[in-house]
């Protein structure tokens, strides 16, 4: 997760069934702590520490996104004026305390939260009860996220367990405006009318959206793992995101990968930084500022990371051959291409962190499918495994390729658009990186 801004920031697949079930046996802890009352208040925390001196680290996070309705509708361009907004997420991290991140990078206007809690989730839009805890900011119920700002709610005293999804709900009163959002969550975000934050059951949210909305980051700190900062960003566009895989099941790429290092025995946190349709050297106007532009807020200022995995340039290759969702964007040479992943190597290093390059994945049968843009990939993929530029590579090329048609995704692993992995395609993906290059 970010520090708070000031505005303008090859090993054989095991079944997702097993990963999971190694994972929790070596994560699981005492039981749980639970609330004793519902929405119990919590302890101020200032942006980095607790009063106790704790150290924070990412558990969760998205990008931000500027309001846009490219595939369809959602709540992004009208916001929200007496909503509550219930929000999952399944963190990758384990600690005693916890705290979000919420984001008004893309807003035109101050952020009024009337209040929000952090609950567990129980399924759909409810939550267990006796789990409910009021999030405070600086002490307050309520807090206001300036203008391309970005706010840290106080530390909850709160146990939280790697791979258990939390619920964080708020109740945004006031008129929001068009609403910084993220639009492709691979999860359900519900909605209801009035205040409903202290609601166990999810009756009351009866409006579903596929995207998220402020709400960029959880952060955990204390337990077994206080002092790691290990954490991994896996940074790209629609195929990091997770574009392809199953709704409210966790099987991207990254959540895959998180599984695999816990059931290895090495749990680290995964934090997804992936946007559909973003670009390296081009912004757009539907899927986020360019990656040369968004890698400082969404990459360097994450807390607890010593890794980055870097998957980007197949919509550079393609986005100036095709006009849907949005207009074509300027062509991008293989050479300006990789100035940008070099670019981006050296902001990394220059934090120092690790940098694993990503081979782009195959593209035949998909709109992006032409002569020269299939001449691009290779050429840039011939870089990548070549360049020496990266500290490690992953060729998630060869890794979902079809062998006998090694320009297109191997059938067991297309989603059935030719361009994104199936749930299998990114358990293979995850298989083929290197935990000891990590």
């Amino acid at each position: 997760m970010r520090s708070t801004q000031t505005p303008r920031s090859t090993q054989t697949p095991r079944s997702t069934q097993t990963l999971r079930r190694t994972a929790t046996a070596l994560l699981a802890t005492a039981t749980l702590a639970t609330a004793s009352l519902a929405l119990a208040p919590t302890a101020l925390a200032t942006a980095h520490h607790t009063a106790a001196g704790a150290v924070w680290r990412g558990a969760w996070a998205t990008s931000p996104q500027e309001p846009s309705a490219p595939l369809g509708p959602n709540w992004s361009q009208q916001g929200f004026a007496n909503h509550t907004v219930r929000q999952t997420v399944r963190v990758s991290a384990s600690g005693t305390r916890a705290r979000i991140e919420l984001s008004n990078r893309y807003g035109t206007t101050p952020l009024r939260v009337t209040g929000a809690t952090v609950a567990r989730t129980a399924g759909g839009g409810a939550i267990q009860a006796g789990s409910v805890r009021t999030l405070r900011f600086d002490g307050r119920t309520s807090a206001t996220v300036p203008v391309g700002g970005t706010l840290l709610s106080d530390g909850a005293p709160f146990q939280v367990e790697a791979f258990e999804t939390l619920t964080v709900t708020l109740y945004l009163a006031d008129e929001t405006g068009p609403a910084t959002y993220h639009q492709f969550a691979g999860a359900t975000t519900y909605r209801a009318g009035g205040d409903h934050r202290a609601d166990v059951s999810g009756a009351a949210f009866t409006e579903t959206s596929a995207s998220t909305y402020y709400l960029t980051g959880v952060e955990v700190s204390g337990g077994r793992d206080t002092f790691r900062r290990d954490g991994i960003v896996t940074f790209g566009d629609s195929i990091t995101d997770g574009v392809g895989s199953a709704t409210d099941a966790d099987n991207r790429y990254p959540d895959e990968l998180a599984e695999r290092l816990a059931a290895n025995g090495s749990p680290r946190a995964v934090l997804n930084h992936g946007i559909a349709g973003n670009q390296v050297v081009n912004d757009t106007t539907w899927a986020g500022e360019k990656a040369l532009t968004r890698f400082r807020e969404d990459v360097l200022d994450e807390r607890g990371v010593r890794t980055v995995i870097l998957l980007e340039g197949i919509n550079d290759i393609g986005g100036s051959t095709v006009s849907f969702p949005a207009a074509p964007t300027p062509d991008v040479s293989v050479a300006a291409l990789i100035k940008g992943h070099k670019t981006l190597i050296r902001q990394a290093h220059a934090k120092g962190l690790k940098v694993v390059g990503a081979t782009l994945t195959p593209v035949k049968g998909s709109f992006y499918d032409t002569p020269a843009n299939e001449a691009k990939r290779d050429a840039f993929n011939a870089w990548v495994r070549t360049s020496g530029a990266y500290d490690a590579v992953v060729d998630f090329d060869r890794t979902v390729a079809d062998p006998s048609d090694p320009d297109r995704i191997l059938p067991a692993y297309d989603s059935g658009d030719h361009l994104h992995p199936s749930d299998a395609g990114y358990r293979a993906m995850a298989a083929a990186l290197d935990l000891d290059a990590l």
